[in-house]
């Protein structure tokens, strides 16, 4: 339930997308993630880190898309935030008593120290290879751009292709769009999908070292003693 909740803002930006396009879209994920922080601070009476490194870089980067009619902010911003999480996870393992993964999930499993150390250093890969999946999907975008403005030799321009171009930028137009629509996909089922994935692998994992642990926790019996 809390994943899903983690993907609120996301799933109003790819609503609000579909309806209105990116700008509309970017506009109201800024306000999903401050209403997302404001829920949270409701009923725990405190933040969570995550959710203030997301709101903090969707107001940033968010903030640059809008102000500057430029959607390159707002692809790069899931990028941003995989790299932020994936310092933080790695700097964890010289910061702390524990490795930060150990502290979300440690209530809730016993495992060895070395293997919250593994999963902890797994998370740090998976959240900087995520970056580099966003900013492989969203490349297709900015190649598609910067060809439909070296044909029209004007400001991008997608909300209806045959209205604003001409000739050869009318297809280039509409490729451009294509791939526009293809990172917003990528950016809600294309990651979500790769994070249950993953999430499901680690919680396996785990739970393959649970056992380890209570044996090495669990007293000996010398025979012939009583326990």
């Amino acid at each position: 339930m809390k994943f899903l909740f983690d993907f609120f803002p996301i799933l109003l930006f790819f609503i609000i997308y579909k309806l209105y396009g990116i700008y509309p879209a970017t506009a109201v994920a800024i306000a999903g993630s401050i209403v997302q922080n404001a829920f949270y601070w409701y009923r725990h009476r405190k933040f969570e880190n995550m959710h203030l490194v997301t709101l903090a870089l969707i107001i940033i980067l968010g903030g640059a898309t809008l102000l500057f009619q430029n959607k390159a902010f707002i692809m790069w911003k899931p990028t941003a935030v995989y790299w932020a999480f994936a310092v933080a996870f790695f700097a964890s393992q010289f910061i702390g008593e524990k490795p930060l993964i150990q502290r979300m999930m440690g209530h809730a499993i016993e495992v060895p120290a070395r293997i919250w150390r593994n999963a902890n250093l797994s998370m740090a890969l998976f959240s900087v290879l995520l970056g580099v999946a966003n900013l492989y999907v969203a490349n297709f975008y900015f190649v598609a751009e910067q060809a439909l403005l070296a044909a029209s030799d004007q400001a991008v321009n997608l909300e209806n292709c045959a209205a604003t171009y001409s000739g050869a930028a009318v297809e280039l137009c509409q490729q451009a769009k294509s791939m526009e629509s293809i990172w917003v996909n990528f950016k809600l089922f294309g990651m979500l999908v790769l994070s249950v994935v993953f999430l499901i692998g680690l919680g396996v994992y785990l739970s393959l070292h649970v056992t380890e642990q209570e044996e090495t926790t669990t007293p000996s019996v010398e025979p012939g003693k009583d326990s």
